[in-house]
């Protein structure tokens, strides 16, 4: 294929992208997640999934608490879960902006250099068939004129899905190689991007065991050796000459962008080169590099704390895991007791053991350990669910007010509406796998937009005889995660079902300012 016809192509992938899912202002997303799939398979049955995550896009601000709620069952935990990659994930992008993509130079960037031609040649196949197919959805449209054609509902859901698909392999080679995606010889490129990453993973090896080596010299008790002197040394030697090799591949990176810069093609494509980070690509030991800064409060503050543990050694097992400290000495115990006490927890219970706790104190045991390491993100999985009203409120307190002061993001997950809307800032509402609503908090519980979200809020019970309200209870199963209903999953109990809903999947549109619900016949 000729490099212009590559060049309009690849502008037209482009053009077609709506990858700012959500947008607020000048808020700085934290996370952003685009086509999120978690598929299970069943045990002794070929090729059947649950499919627990099904497509699930959205942002997540830089310290927000976004609530997200639903039935039972209907994929929060695993989300939450799939999220921090404690699941790996069967699809999709999972982009993380708390580090630079240049500070851990995952493995997935030299592959993507590495393999430039042939991941160029795959995207210029799924795009031909995107576009076929669109071409065939098209044709139908005009010669049917019907909105009621079965046929024509199941070429454009051919054609979602492949469109996806292409979207996916365009913004996996964008964000990496950006504008230069374009250029007429990309071997270049290719060489030059895995000389850049190769040698950035080299030197930030190098630089984690100098930090390593420095933490273990300045251990109190510790005494320096002219041996690790020596090796600190140089390591610092290495790490500067690289840095020097760094700089000159930036240059040439930059002159082969000079002989493309300007163009139209190039600003566009270059538009989706990102600094994040996917999680989704990244290998067991890379993802462990991150723990630090995504952790997770538990549902169950009983079995979620060994019994076999103190305290102390189960709110500094982190701390060990990740070499923020090489001992348990006094220097890391005065630093738990510090956690211990901004959580609520007295200094003289860093001997005791779970059992000798109430279930509120020992989810504070939970959320100790968990910003023990001074996470970016947390997600809290009904962190309170299994606690009583009068103690789920010092908790959700805590929660806020540990939020305030350690600048945390929180993906908070519960079925309680009345403790979603204490919390959150913004609001995602989960369907069997989908998310079909989200918005801030007010827009939700005052002018929701999907039939289900409405539903939700009118079961609630409530107490105020000044707003009589008639309650709702929402009729019928939720139907099987294996075997989900063709087009919009919640058909099967929507009081406003058309046949448009049984067969074609809703898109995620906007219909008010940050306002997303997926749903063909959106409530006004």
């Amino acid at each position: 294929m000729e490099n212009s016809v590559i060049t309009e192509t690849l502008v037209k992938i482009a053009d077609s992208i709506d990858f700012n899912v959500t947008r607020d202002g000048d808020k700085k997303v934290l996370l952003k997640i685009s086509n999120l799939k978690q598929y299970f398979p069943v045990r002794g049955k070929k090729n059947l999934f649950v499919k627990a995550n099904d497509g699930i896009s959205m942002d997540i601000y830089e310290g927000e608490t976004f609530g997200l709620v639903g039935e039972s069952g209907c994929g929060k935990s695993t989300l939450g879960r799939t999220i921090l990659q404690l699941n790996k994930q069967t699809h999709g992008k999972t982009m993380y902006y708390g580090r630079a993509l240049d500070e851990l130079a995952p493995q997935y960037t030299i592959t993507t250099a590495k393999n430039l031609n042939a991941e160029m040649n795959k995207l210029m196949q799924l795009y031909q068939i995107s576009n076929a197919l669109e071409t065939k959805v098209n044709g139908m449209k005009s010669s049917v004129g019907t909105d009621e054609n079965r046929v024509l509902y199941d070429a454009m859901e051919e054609f979602s899905a492949a469109k996806k698909l292409t979207d996916d392999a365009f913004l996996d080679l964008a964000q990496i190689i950006g504008g230069l995606l374009i250029s007429p010889d990309l071997s270049l490129v290719s060489s030059a991007y895995l000389s850049l990453y190769t040698t950035l993973q080299e030197r930030n090896k190098l630089a984690s065991k100098l930090n390593k080596l420095e933490s273990i010299r300045n251990e109190k008790g510790k005494r320096d050796t002219r041996s690790s002197t020596a090796v600190a040394e140089d390591y610092a030697t290495r790490i500067a000459s690289m840095d020097d090799q760094l700089e000159e591949l930036q240059g040439d990176i930059e002159i082969l962008r000079e002989s493309v810069i300007g163009s139209y093609a190039y600003e566009k494509i270059d538009s989706f080169r990102d600094a994040g980070i996917d999680l989704a690509r990244l290998t067991y030991n890379e993802m462990r590099l991150l723990r630090r800064d995504m952790q997770l409060v538990f549902q169950d503050p009983y079995s979620s704390l060994n019994p076999r543990m103190t305290v102390g050694q189960i709110i500094g097992e982190g701390l060990l895991a990740h070499d923020v400290f090489n001992r348990m000495g006094e220097k890391m115990q005065d630093f738990i007791i510090r956690i211990m006490e901004t959580c609520g927890l007295a200094s003289y219970m860093i001997h005791r053991y779970p059992h000798q706790f109430s279930g509120g104190q020992r989810q504070r045991i939970g959320i100790a350990r968990a910003l023990a390491l001074k996470p970016r993100f947390v997600v809290c999985d009904e962190a309170v669910s299994a606690l009583d009203v009068s103690i789920q409120s010092q908790i959700l307190n805590l929660l806020s007010d540990l939020k305030a002061q350690e600048n945390l993001t929180y993906l908070f997950i519960s079925h309680d509406l009345s403790v979603i809307r204490y919390i959150s800032d913004r609001i995602g509402v989960m369907y069997l796998g989908n998310l079909v609503e989200l918005a801030n908090v007010d827009d939700i519980f005052s002018s929701p937009r999907h039939p289900y979200t409405d539903a939700l809020l009118k079961a609630i019970p409530t107490t105020d005889i000044g707003k009589p309200r008639e309650q709702v209870i929402l009729e019928g199963d939720i139907p099987s995660p294996i075997t989900p209903p063709k087009g919009c999953k919640f058909h099967t109990r929507c009081q406003y079902t058309t046949e448009i809903c049984k067969q074609v999947t809703p898109e995620f549109e906007e219909p008010a300012p940050g306002h997303y619900v997926a749903c063909h016949n959106k409530l006004r």
